[in-house]
């Protein structure tokens, strides 16, 4: 199983939010670059990057910075926030992304198609979800589209990968939402990404055991309550 360190970008610094708050930031530092490179010399195989003040403003925000990011390190960063055009994606993958994160305009708008038809597997599509339904706007709003339901149909569409976020759970510690990740890799036949509420390495053995393809850690690596080699130590060995 992946392990990868989340590194959030608002106002130019990295941030952790406490339910996707943003009124409930964490300051984790104020230079993101130096935040990549140490997770990728402490063993990091991938990074999660989301450009939070983009997800907001539906729009990204950061392209220098995902740039300054991508180029200081040797391994694949995937990069979600505010893309919603396929001229967003093109940036992003030119910016040095390997894998580009569409929320919002996955489940509200009509660019899935079209993004996987000129990027393939190099679309992950995330669900946050927000009880049984799916968060959109930077999860400041609710669509009426529950999770299991939008998951069976874009699997169908060829998305070749999701991250599940409990939104509830995010950034709070305790513990991740393992039964709905259960559920969501029972209905859908792709690799799914564990996110939201890991806060130990058994944390991270139940989702490998549950079948997650990897998992997100932020504000634990950030507070010290996991170190990676910990987590990577925790799922050696696990699919």
């Amino acid at each position: 199983m992946i392990i990868y360190p989340a590194i959030d970008l608002m106002s130019d610094s990295a941030v952790r939010l406490r339910q996707g708050d943003p009124g409930r930031r964490i300051a984790v530092g104020d230079d993101p670059v130096a935040l990549a490179r140490r997770w990728a010399a402490e063993g990091a195989r991938w990074l999660h990057l989301v450009d939070l003040d983009g997800a907001m403003a539906g729009a990204p925000r950061h392209l220098d910075l995902v740039r300054r990011i991508c180029g200081a390190v040797s391994i694949p960063v995937q990069v979600g926030g505010g893309l919603r055009t396929v001229a967003d994606l093109r940036a992003i993958f030119e910016a040095g992304a390997a894998r580009a994160i569409l929320g919002t305009a996955a489940v509200a708008g009509d660019l899935l198609p079209e993004a996987i038809a000129q990027f393939g597997d190099g679309i992950a599509v995330a669900l946050d979800a927000r009880g049984d339904l799916v968060a959109i706007e930077g999860w400041q709003q609710t669509s009426a589209v529950p999770v299991l339901e939008a998951a069976r149909s874009m699997a169908k569409a060829g998305v070749a990968r999701f991250i599940y976020t409990d939104v509830s759970r995010d950034g709070m510690l305790a513990g991740p939402n393992l039964a709905g990740l259960a559920s969501l890799i029972a209905e859908v036949p792709v690799p799914v990404i564990l996110s939201g509420g890991i806060a130990t390495p058994d944390d991270l053995r139940a989702a490998a055991a549950a079948g997650a393809e990897g998992a997100v850690v932020g504000r634990a690596l950030y507070d010290g309550r996991i170190r990676l080699d910990e987590a990577l130590r925790a799922v050696t060995g696990a699919s």
